[in-house]
């Protein structure tokens, strides 16, 4: 991990961090990601145990008595309004990327501005999400984005942050329409796990293992992830249990649309051609 950033996650934590009486709360954060962008803002402290420049112990937490609102009344007025800040800037990111068609690339961008911008901070994003729009791939992405900011982001550096951040928590962004299932967001959903680094593990559907925090899925635990996935609150559900499905052909007569299931006897797994 670079120098900068480290000083990058460094800004966005010390201010709650440096109060050991915050530091449970903090933790919950980062654990369930159900405190929605405070979860999200918080993501990079977890990094920061690894790279030895803070010593944090993870404290005893009654879960049972957190909520959005008591771990915000915990907080100074600066602390608050420092956090009203960075929920500002995110969705306004979030706001701009959904105009320029890319609102799965939300999560990246706001990572990329809260790390690399705390010198150059922007009034206007609309420049900013165009070169979201206009970048072939992520090595093109951060060439443009040093060019045009006069800053230096290392590829190798940002997506080890990024790959961590984004199995983590699960996209939200990412589904075209939360209130269904559908097939392009079927194929979103697994373009979402291996971009997370998702690994493989039997009986898993996409929640994440207690011993090492990654996420796992098997071949019909991937489908089933998404099946039981509830967008709304955050959570896997149980309603379906095993994986039903009729055969409709084989790869030849296969339809060239995203979110198809495929089996070849013996694994499952989920065809996508364009889905962006």
């Amino acid at each position: 991990m670079s120098a900068t950033v480290a000083v990058a996650l460094k800004k966005v934590a010390i201010y709650i961090l440096g109060d050991e009486k915050k530091r449970g709360k903090l933790f919950v954060l980062i654990g369930s990601i159900a405190a929605g962008f405070l979860g999200l803002m918080c993501l990079p402290v977890a990094v920061l145990s690894s790279m030895g420049s803070l010593e944090i112990e993870t404290p005893e937490v009654d879960r049972s008595m957190f909520t959005d609102s008591a771990f915000m009344a915990t907080l100074d007025e600066d602390q608050q309004s420092q956090i009203a800040e960075f929920q500002s800037q995110g969705e306004a990111i979030a706001a701009v990327m959904s105009a320029v068609g890319l609102p799965s690339e939300t999560i990246k961008a706001q990572l990329i501005y809260y790390s690399y911008f705390d010198e150059n901070p922007l009034s206007d994003f609309t420049e900013y999400a165009s070169l979201f729009a206009n970048a072939n791939d992520d090595i093109a992405l951060l060439e443009s984005i040093n060019a045009t900011y006069g800053i230096e982001i290392p590829y190798d550096d940002f997506m080890r942050s990024y790959t961590w951040t984004m199995n983590a928590t699960i996209n939200e962004y990412m589904f075209t329409d939360s209130t269904t299932k559908n097939c392009t967001d079927m194929a979103a959903w697994a373009e979402n796990a291996y971009i997370s680094g998702w690994g493989y593990m039997n009986g898993f559907i996409g929640e994440r293992n207690e011993n090492n925090r990654i996420r796992y899925c098997d071949n019909a635990g991937l489908m089933l992830g998404y099946l039981n996935y509830n967008p709304a609150d955050k959570t896997f559900g149980n309603v379906h249990e095993i994986l039903v499905y009729t055969e409709q052909g084989n790869i030849d007569s296969m339809p060239d649309v995203a979110g198809i299931g495929v089996f070849d006897g013996s694994q499952h797994g989920i065809g996508f051609v364009n889905i962006t």
